[in-house]
């Protein structure tokens, strides 16, 4: 309860405070390509269920019809904009809706796309015990991921075989260790993060 709370005006005093900046930035999508400023994606939440995820759209139109898994900070499918929007997690802020309407935490493990969810082992599946987050120790671990994606010579099973299960292995000690104290530190290690 003092979680959702937490979340809840946390969330709701974000989308005020950011409001001019959130107006720009979606300004800035549907100037520099086709289609709205926003794009939602359905993934894996809370007990398996399904919601739609928001985040600002940082890709061309039909780009989600190939791959799930994007691959360096040059993917070509990534708009001009988009790729400042990622390297500088801008594109994550309208997660904050999904706070708001109940669906997402502000810590908890990130949501993944239902292909990669059915892969899971039972004890990976403790993730999905909890609300998933906009931010944990994997988002702040792992926040280069693309560029090792790119390294590697078949991305898809370098993240099914090697990221993922780290990702989860760090998700699963969060819920173990999970407090509003905890939730604090990784919110303020995330901002020292993207700002450094």
């Amino acid at each position: 309860m003092i979680k959702r709370i937490f979340d809840l005006i946390s969330a709701l005093i974000g989308m005020l405070v950011l409001l001019p900046i959130l107006l720009g930035i979606w300004l800035l999508i549907v100037m520099n390509s086709r289609g709205g400023g926003f794009y939602r994606q359905v993934r894996v939440g809370k007990n398996g269920s399904n919601f739609k995820l928001w985040k600002f759209r940082t890709m061309s139109l039909g780009a989600d019809k190939g791959s799930l898994l994007t691959v360096g900070g040059r993917d070509p499918r990534i708009t001009s904009v988009g790729y400042y929007l990622r390297k500088y997690k801008l594109d994550e802020l309208p997660q904050l809706i999904n706070v708001i309407l109940g669906n997402m935490s502000l810590v908890g493990p990130r949501p993944e796309v239902r292909k990669y969810v059915d892969l899971y082992s039972p004890e990976q599946l403790l993730v999905l015990s909890v609300k998933p987050g906009i931010t944990d120790y994997a988002s702040i671990q792992y926040s280069n991921e693309n560029e090792l994606l790119a390294q590697s010579l078949n991305p898809e099973q370098t993240y099914i075989q090697e990221i993922m299960p780290a990702k989860l292995n760090l998700n699963l000690k969060y819920i173990q260790e999970q407090n509003l104290r905890v939730d604090i530190a990784i919110i303020v290690r995330t901002i020292r993060k993207i700002v450094g």
